[in-house]
């Protein structure tokens, strides 16, 4: 591992200790569905950084990436509906509040 992949590292380690912290800590479904992808995203710049500057540069880590942002995107949308469907029935968008599907 060279020099120029450490900021990279370094950044997508801070990313997703944000995202982390955001999702375990925070009491909005939202917030807590934009901390979740920002985990994925650092987990996508860790991706790229290694398959640019890894041992072995190749495209593989670039279409594994690709892939994860295809899985985020479909969570995104699933997740967004489940909560405008909890939203309706429950009136909070508290995650607390929201241990049952059923009304």
């Amino acid at each position: 591992m060279t020099d120029t992949v450490l900021p990279y590292l370094t950044l997508g380690a801070i990313l997703f200790c944000v995202g982390l912290y955001g999702a375990l800590t925070k009491k909005n479904a939202v917030v807590v569905l934009l901390s979740i992808e920002l985990m994925l995203n650092a987990v996508n710049l860790n991706l790229v950084a290694f398959s640019k500057f890894g041992v072995n540069p190749s495209l593989q880590g670039q279409i594994f990436s690709l892939f994860n942002m295809t899985v985020a995107a479909a969570e995104v949308a699933i997740g967004i509906a489940i909560l405008i469907a909890l939203y309706r029935n429950k009136g909070t968008s508290n995650v607390d509040e929201m241990n049952e599907l059923k009304r």
